[in-house]
């Protein structure tokens, strides 16, 4: 029966194969046979050159650059000495509470207890330094200023303003405080009493808190009363650098003495040298 291009099968029973029929002139029949059958997706591990696991990757697949799984067993690549250039490296150092960092402050004003290292063993950070350098930057720059101008206007002269107080400044601080512990860490070192590096720099940059408040009373144009600032900040310095140093450096040998007495004499140095371009006020 045609009922236009198309060829219909009436009363036919079907059972897995179209009956043989000629083929009308222009068209092609299409057989199945029994024997066929369809392959499911995905196909099974039992044929050879199929995958062999649907939920993984080919046997064969590089993983060079696969993420290793937290509980496999295989260590972790680390990044040698590039990781030094990294923030990550850096980060357990600023970990700090704001309490913690008061409390380090209060102990750098009592220097006659030596329990700074102690304290700080576990945990020597990078943030309280950083911000006592920084302060102690713009307080030298501001407060000279301030001083400075006021000494001027006493004197009815004619002020200008020294933007080389800020530089200055800044590469005293800062480099006081990289400096400075850096070539203490290759001393010690030296005479097998090694220390942490970054220890150093914590014990350094908690030593200069002092000479913040000294800077603010430095404003007082009183030469005499400026010496006596300088002079007591920078006794309480140097001797919360010594006494925090002195246990750990007795192990050095016969030349602790020396080595402690270096430190005390530059801290000292550091305040006279304060004194002289900070705290000294030329009109």
């Amino acid at each position: 029966m045609m009922s236009g291009n198309y060829t219909t099968i009436d009363n036919q029973n079907v059972s897995g194969s179209v009956p043989a029929v000629s083929d009308p002139p222009g068209q092609v029949s299409v057989k199945f046979n029994d024997s066929t059958s369809l392959q499911t997706f995905p196909p099974s591990g039992a044929a050879h050159g199929k995958i062999a696991s649907a939920g993984g990757p080919p046997r064969d697949a590089d993983d060079t650059f696969s993420k290793p799984v937290s509980n496999s067993s295989e260590p972790q690549q680390s990044g040698g000495w590039f990781k030094v250039f990294t923030v990550a490296a850096y980060q357990p150092y600023f970990d700090v509470d704001t309490s913690d960092v008061l409390e380090r402050i209060k102990d750098s004003l009592l220097p006659f207890r030596g329990s700074f290292n102690e304290k700080t063993a576990s945990n020597p950070d990078l943030y309280g330094p950083f911000w006592i350098c920084t302060t102690l930057i713009f307080v030298a720059a501001s407060i000279g200023t301030f001083a400075t101008y006021l000494a001027h206007k006493l004197q009815h002269k004619e002020w200008n303003y020294d933007i080389n107080l800020v530089t200055w400044s800044a590469g005293l601080f800062y480099g006081y405080v990289l400096i400075v512990p850096l070539c203490l860490y290759i001393i010690l070192k030296y005479f097998s009493a090694p220390s942490t590096l970054v220890q150093l720099f914590c014990l350094y940059g908690y030593s200069l808190f002092i000479f913040i408040p000294a800077m603010c009373l430095s404003i007082i144009p009183v030469e005499i009363f400026r010496w006596v600032i300088t002079g007591v900040a920078g006794l309480m310095s140097a001797l919360f650098v010594a006494q925090n140093l002195r246990n750990h450096i007795m192990s050095a040998g016969e030349r602790w003495f020396l080595i402690v007495a270096g430190i005390f004499l530059l801290q000292l140095a550091l305040s006279f040298v304060l004194k002289l371009y900070l705290f000294n006020i030329h009109v």
